[in-house]
């Protein structure tokens, strides 16, 4: 007879004895003193809440119960013996973890006591650390609001951060601890903004300590989003003064150093928040009215056509020489030449288009006289006009350089080319504006044809930017390369492999393929989940949090997972203390679906975790283990896998994508041999039967 669900054979570890899987009838004077703890992994406190997650095989640990702990340690941190008061706060950053014990340290005032080590301590090594850690432990359980905090308190925290000789752990700490109290309040934002320069900021990025870098970058980061526009573009101003973009380039992006994901995410950030200073001008029209814009605006004239203009002006009539600023309006590319205020109402692209034009003009007159006088010489239906292909060229560059959206909380997305160069959206602007006129002239193009250009020159754009160039050197070399010539190549292929793949031979030739591909497809992803992969758990304060990592058995029977440190990339299969019996998984659930995205209902919703999520629900209790995927990619894998061990069919797009792929060489290969031989819609008809099958050849005659 089996036993009942409720039951669980569990080995209970006594101190310094080996854990043993027996039946145990005891009863303990003085139970409430005592609790079970997991003996492995975090270490967790069992209670009445979560004691059905305890698994078959588990090994727990008798222990003393959490507020007798709790007790142990608010005297052990009061000790005036140094040793005692050190492995005290030790033990209390390790216990914090666990939510009972938080509550029961919480309680007795602990936090006050930690307050008063660290307001009222002069030490700076180990003991702080331990201090800082527990501290952060301690505050992640969301019982204390961030903004409690005492002003003495927070000043000592800043001046870990400021000091130059003290321990990298406590300044990473103090570094985390700033980081976590910016978006909290507007109050604690002032007055981190105000203690901790941006220069020291710098300082913290300059150093050879990777952790204090990324802790750096991550409070540098959180002032950013914290802050006002107006703020915002001060400081960024300040960073570019500073030339952060060219140390980024040189220190962090080309070190020696692999780049991490939480690294890359920053820097993501970082570029967003620079690329999105531009939104102002770009969803501001241009004001007919405004003496400064209207300046702006004659300056592209006056450039262009300097020489003629102070020939002439002194000689004409007003309504001669108003006439003539007509004519030059037209000759710059304006649809509307007598009142060129009048294309740039439009916004987006707005004031923008106009900042490029004239940023053009100034930092390129040569390359502007050139794109002008050579447009103006052309007749007027094969010119290239300059305005309207600007304004169009900076709302393209709007679109797909994400200007005006929102930062994803996990993309990792960045340009390196975005680093190496101040101005980068003016500068990008000038090589692609070129790249216009030259696509003009090779696709010899009318003025019928300007979407047309626009259209081949967005697709130069975007494929030339998908291939990560580093600098903006590079950008223009490949983007010229990459002529429209090549476009139509591209183009043609494209076209020819999508009417191979519909004649209908060759798509009853895929169907017969697909069960095969699909197999490979299905073993692909649960070796991916027998690797295993990283994941991050978002708390609804800052992005970053714990690790964990999840892996699947080499057998495909039971998936294993547990917390890790920093640093661990592919712990191996032994050392991830949690499992779940594949059997005892129910269902898969994704986006909205999954319970950990519910929790977070209430709060701002990100598009970008909602996308990411997804939940295995097990067991006849239906627990959940939630996921946050660090990529689309990842989770296209993931769900695939899961729903592989499930049963069920594989739903991703990466699915569909990979299918497409995998089918495509296939049918090349078998389709090799009939290479410029046109393949009919319906098969050749089948020849009548021969009249008599009386074609046997005898070999004994051959043989006599």
């Amino acid at each position: 007879m089996p036993p009942p669900k409720d039951v669980v054979k569990i080995a209970i570890q006594m101190v310094g004895a080996i854990p043993q899987l027996i039946e145990l009838q005891w009863s303990l004077p003085n139970a409430e003193r005592y609790a079970l703890q997991y003996a492995d992994g975090r270490q967790t406190y069992i209670t009445e809440s979560n004691r059905g997650e305890i698994k078959n095989g588990s090994i727990l640990r008798l222990t003393t119960s959490p507020d007798q702990e709790a007790e142990r340690l608010y005297s052990g941190i009061q000790s005036n013996n140094s040793d005692v008061k050190t492995d005290s706060l030790k033990k209390l950053a390790s216990l914090s973890q666990d939510v009972t014990f938080a509550q029961e340290f919480i309680n007795r005032n602990g936090l006050k006591q930690i307050f008063y080590i660290v307001e009222e301590g002069n030490d700076t090594g180990e003991m702080l650390a331990h201090t800082l850690k527990a501290f952060m432990e301690l505050m992640e359980h969301d019982f204390v609001s961030w903004e409690t905090l005492s002003a003495a308190f927070i000043k000592k925290i800043v001046s870990y951060v400021n000091m130059n000789v003290v321990d990298a752990s406590v300044q990473q700490l103090s570094l985390s601890i700033l980081e976590n109290m910016v978006p909290t309040s507007r109050l604690l934002f002032e007055l981190v903004r105000k203690e901790v320069t941006l220069d020291r900021l710098l300082t913290h990025l300059q150093v050879t300590n990777a952790q204090l870098q990324l802790k750096a970058m991550a409070l540098l980061i959180a002032l950013l989003l914290a802050a006002t526009d107006a703020e915002r573009r001060d400081m960024m101003d300040y960073l570019r003064e500073k030339n952060i973009r060219q140390f980024i380039h040189k220190n962090i992006i080309h070190s020696s150093e692999p780049l991490g994901d939480e690294m890359a995410h920053y820097l993501y950030v970082l570029q967003s928040v620079s690329l999105n200073l531009c939104e102002r001008r770009m969803r501001t029209s241009m004001d007919p009215y405004s003496q400064e814009q209207r300046e702006l605006l004659q300056s592209l004239r006056q450039t262009a056509f300097e020489s003629e203009s102070e020939a002439s002006a002194s000689n004409f009539s007003t309504e001669r020489r108003r006439s003539l600023c007509a004519k030059e309006f037209r000759k710059l590319g304006f649809m509307n030449n007598s009142n060129p205020a009048e294309d740039l109402r439009r916004a987006p692209p707005g004031l923008l288009a106009l900042d490029n034009m004239v940023y053009f003009s100034r930092h390129t007159p040569n390359a502007y006289s050139r794109f002008v006088l050579e447009n103006s010489s052309r007749e007027d239906k094969h010119e290239c006009p300059f305005a309207r292909s600007s304004i169009q060229l900076t709302l393209i560059l709007c679109e797909v350089l994400h200007v005006g959206e929102p930062c994803s909380e996990t993309a990792q997305a960045f340009y390196p080319m975005f680093f190496g160069q101040d101005h980068f959206f003016e500068e990008l602007f000038c090589i692609c504006i070129q790249l216009v006129n030259k696509t003009w002239k090779e696709m010899r193009a009318t003025q019928e044809d300007f979407d047309k250009v626009l259209q081949v020159v967005r697709e130069q754009i975007t494929r030339t930017l998908s291939l990560k160039p580093t600098s903006l050197e590079l950008f223009k070399t490949r983007v010229n390369a990459l002529n429209y010539s090549e476009i139509l190549k591209l183009r043609q292929t494209e076209r020819l492999h999508q009417e191979e793949t519909l004649a209908v031979p060759v798509l009853e030739l895929r169907e017969r393929l697909k069960p095969e591909l699909l197999e490979l497809i299905r073993q692909q992803r649960l070796l991916h989940l027998c690797e295993g992969t990283l994941f991050r758990k978002i708390s609804s304060r800052r992005r970053q949090d714990k690790l964990w990592y999840c892996r699947l058995s080499p057998n495909h029977k039971v998936l294993h997972y547990g917390d890790v440190e920093e640093g661990v990339h592919s712990p191996p299969i032994e050392s991830l203390p949690e499992k779940i019996p594949v059997a005892d998984m129910k269902m898969l659930l994704v986006g909205k679906e999954c319970p950990h995205t519910k929790e977070k209902s209430s709060g701002k919703q990100n598009k970008d975790v909602l996308e990411l999520a997804f939940s295995i629900v097990y067991d006849v209790e239906e627990y959940c283990l939630n996921f946050i995927a660090p990529t689309r990619y990842e989770f296209c894998l993931w769900t695939d896998g899961l729903n592989v061990l499930l049963g069920k069919e594989m739903t991703s797009e990466r699915t569909q994508t990979d299918l497409d792929v995998l089918l495509s060489m296939e049918l090349k290969l078998r389709l090799l041999d009939l290479e410029n031989v046109s393949i009919p819609d319906t098969p050749p008809p089948i020849p009548k039967p021969p009249s008599n099958l009386n074609f046997c050849y005898d070999f004994r005659h051959a043989e006599q």
